[in-house]
């Protein structure tokens, strides 16, 4: 991150307040040792550092942070947390911040197919032959104990969705 490209109308100073009030109380903490970047899994074989994320999050850059494809990068290994030597809640913080994201209109077009589907079938990955097939074979009902054995549970899983939030949340996404 360069240090000239950063705008000061850009920076949201409640960001940082906001995450540490939604759970990443350590946030601040941070002293940009790039440790959770060096041990990152998904940083060796992308483009996410972990670091930079932190940082632009301490510094108030919002929009940035939320409407970063790189938000969605972090695979919560908690490696992060395990090596970090101020013990940051980095995955928490990203998670928390992948929510907030969301709640902004913020969201990857395959999470959103997902979500999708998880609201159309109550089921995020499809019950097609290959599965059905790769169930067999590893001698488990071909036909999981959730909605798809038991359809009649799909309205509870939809009340579910309704009650906590998430239908008007994913709907709002697809739609736009």
């Amino acid at each position: 991150m360069e240090r000239d490209n950063i705008e000061t109308e850009n920076i949201d100073p409640e960001f940082v307040d906001a995450l540490v009030e939604a759970g990443a109380d350590r946030i601040r903490t941070c002293i940009q040792c790039g440790t959770c970047s060096s041990v990152c899994p998904s940083g060796r074989r992308t483009a996410f550092r972990t670091r930079e994320l932190m940082r632009k999050a301490v510094l108030g850059l919002k929009d940035e942070v939320l409407s970063s494809s790189d938000l969605w990068l972090c695979a919560t290994c908690l490696t992060c947390l395990e090596r970090c030597p101020r013990q940051i809640r980095t995955t928490d913080a990203i998670i928390i911040m992948r929510n907030m994201a969301v709640e902004e209109g913020y969201m990857l077009p395959p999470h959103r197919k997902t979500a999708k589907k998880l609201l159309q079938t109550g089921h995020a990955v499809p019950l097609d032959d290959a599965n059905q097939e790769m169930r067999k074979e590893l001698e488990m009902d071909e036909v999981p104990p959730t909605v798809h054995s038991h359809p009649d549970a799909l309205d509870e899983v939809k009340r579910i969705m309704e009650k906590t939030g998430f239908k008007k949340l994913i709907e709002e996404e697809v739609e736009g």
